[in-house]
């Protein structure tokens, strides 16, 4: 179907597709290698958001998309569709990932110690001149580490949540369910999982600040964990738990306070979870969990106005939208319009 608004229809669309390839140039094998090491943390935006971990896939999805990360996205979970549903993977565990950075605000010491791993946190924000990278020199840290959150259990600060006895199979999936509100808690964390990093980024800022006079929030981060997570599948013949491989993994915690524990003031936890290692957004994220309980009318607070303001794909589909022709609506409104001043003009 042509664009009717401009001359040419379809032969105009395939020569805007072909100057758009021509202007951004084709990339080449070892482009989208490159990709794939000198900006992991692109690619791991655009994966998470996709809800598909496929570094190579999200190269391409980028080069092809010129950056453009909105339409990035689209592509990977426009080809997420059509890939079968083969199994079902075994629960994550933190303390069973390769974990290579682990810090928590709110202690200084926790066990296993802290971990700063790959960051430039504590770096001169201040561009360089290109230098060969150089090993880090120490011995290796511990590969497991508990959650720092059992402590707070332990102390009764926390509730002790059991065990969730759902098979993985049972999960409620948002990639093939429509998110209804309010929310299973499934769904909520699959949302912020997949949400675009920026939106969670300026509502879980907005809830800081007190936007609204609502109060601000000043959560402390129990922890954010960097890691490598074991994609474990249970064999369809033997039953036999199997590795199909590793996944770059991230998780964040954030304690607020106060809640009530079997009676007692306490603490509440807010958590956030995606593939990738994209920090400030899950640090956001997880100051957004703790705060969509709350009842007050900061529109951080509301469930539905987080979860459908952030989502990526249906926010940029629906701005962009507007590009399309719309000059029968607005033929219209301008009649409406002409009318109306000409009554005015009349009276």
């Amino acid at each position: 179907m042509g664009y009717v608004a401009v001359r040419g229809g379809e032969r105009a669309i395939l020569q805007a597709e072909a100057f758009f390839r021509w202007l951004n140039g084709k990339p080449g094998m070892e482009f989208l290698r490159q990709l794939e090491v000198h900006l992991p943390y692109l690619l791991d935006r655009v994966m998470g958001e996709g809800s598909l971990y496929a570094p190579e896939l999200a190269a391409q999805a980028i080069a092809q998309t010129g950056g453009d990360l909105y339409e990035a996205v689209l592509l990977l979970r426009a080809y997420r569709t059509t890939q079968p549903r083969l199994a079902y993977a075994e629960p994550l565990t933190p303390e069973a990932m390769l974990t290579v950075r682990r810090i928590s605000a709110a202690f200084k010491d926790i066990p296993g110690g802290q971990v700063l791993g790959p960051s430039l946190d504590y770096s001169h924000r201040v561009l360089q001149p290109e230098e060969p990278p150089k090993a880090p020199a120490g011995p290796p840290a511990a590969l497991h580490f508990p959650r720092v959150a059992d402590w707070h259990r332990l102390t009764g600060l926390l509730p002790i949540a059991p065990p969730d006895p759902t098979p993985p199979s049972a999960i409620p999936d948002l990639t093939r369910e429509p998110l209804l509100f309010p929310a299973p808690r499934a769904h909520r964390l699959q949302a912020l999982s997949r949400a675009d990093s920026g939106g969670v980024l300026a509502l879980g800022y907005a809830d800081m600040r007190g936007y609204s006079g609502a109060g601000g929030t000043h959560p402390t981060v129990n922890e954010v964990r960097l890691a490598y997570a074991e994609v474990r599948l249970r064999h369809p013949t033997t039953g036999a738990v199997f590795s199909a491989g590793r996944v770059r993994y991230s998780q964040a915690e954030v304690v607020t306070k106060f809640k009530e524990v079997n009676g007692k003031p306490g603490l509440e936890l807010g958590f956030a979870a995606t593939l990738g290692w994209n920090e400030v957004k899950l640090i956001a994220a997880a100051m957004l969990d703790a705060a969509m309980n709350r009842p007050d009318g900061h529109p951080a607070h509301q469930e539905e106005f987080v979860l459908m303001h952030t989502e990526p794909v249906e926010a940029s589909g629906f701005c962009i939208h507007y590009k399309l022709p719309h000059y029968v609506t607005f033929g219209s409104d301008l009649d409406a319009l002409r009318r109306a001043r000409s009554e005015e003009a009349v009276e």
